[in-house]
């Protein structure tokens, strides 16, 4: 069983309120080969809220203690972050086989991008929190760009 970001399988609980569904993770999730996590609900967010971004770094560094993920108006929300990938990781060491696709560019999921930390729309290569953790502990991560490696 592999898990997938909630919101490719049409759960909407971005920050905004709402998804990014993908056809081949419904199909996947109806097919009862996926299951559906977010992080960030288990972090304890709310949906909707206020959009955050890693700032100093990537989640790489924010593991290392040397960036933080702070919201637009500035408040730290690191230990949300933080709370809500290792529950993740609890999950798919729980239930998972190892790979786990998610959303590509948030400060939790991405796997290959995330936003600079400027609030301007910029990306730079580097994992989120939740990507970062998964990927210490050996997991396969996978964008929903990446799903024909599967």
């Amino acid at each position: 069983m592999i898990l997938v970001s909630s919101c490719l399988g049409g759960i909407e609980c971005r920050y905004n309120g709402s998804h990014a569904a993908s056809e081949k993770i419904l199909r996947l999730v109806d097919e009862k080969k996926a299951v559906m996590v977010c992080p960030e609900l288990l972090g304890g967010f709310t949906t909707p809220r206020e959009p955050a971004e890693i700032i100093g770094g990537t989640g790489e560094d924010v593991l290392n203690g040397t960036a933080k993920i702070v919201t637009a108006s500035g408040e730290d929300v690191t230990a949300l972050y933080m709370a809500g990938a290792e529950k993740t990781l609890a999950y798919a060491k729980e239930i998972g086989d190892g790979t786990v696709i998610l959303k590509e560019n948030s400060p939790s999921c991405g796997s290959s991008f995330i936003y600079d930390g400027t609030f301007s729309g910029k990306k730079i290569t580097g994992d989120g929190i939740t990507s970062a953790l998964l990927k210490r502990a050996g997991c396969r991560v996978l964008s929903e760009d990446e799903l024909d490696q599967l």
